[in-house]
C-alpha cells in the first residue's frame, strides 16, 4: 500500500518542517543581531535580543535587549544568529 500527501497535508507537512528547522537554527537562549525589521514598533537597527521561541508558524520570538518583546519574521525581516566562542 502506498500513500502520499495531496493539498492542504502537503502544505501542513512542509510548514512543520520548516518550523523545526527554525527553531533547530534558533534555539531558546540563541543571540541575535537585528539588521532591518519592518514592523512599527520595531528596536534600533543593530539591537541584539535573546530567543524566547519559535511559535508553529515560524515566527521567532525575541527579548530584546532594548526591554521589547518583538517576533521576527524569517522571510521578511533581516538579522542573523550572533555566534559566541
Amino acid at each position: 500500500i502506498t500513500t502520499r500527501l495531496v493539498g492542504s497535508e502537503m502544505c501542513i507537512r512542509e510548514d512543520s518542517t520548516k518550523v523545526q528547522e527554525l527553531r533547530e537554527k534558533y534555539p531558546v537562549g540563541a543571540r541575535v543581531k537585528l539588521v532591518k525589521m519592518f514592523d512599527e514598533f520595531t528596536p534600533p537597527e543593530g539591537s541584539c535580543g535573546t530567543v524566547s521561541f519559535v511559535d508553529d508558524i515560524g515566527t521567532v520570538h525575541i527579548k530584546w535587549d532594548t526591554g521589547s518583546i518583538l517576533g521576527l519574521m524569517v522571510d521578511v525581516d533581516k538579522f542573523y544568529q550572533i555566534i559566541e566562542n
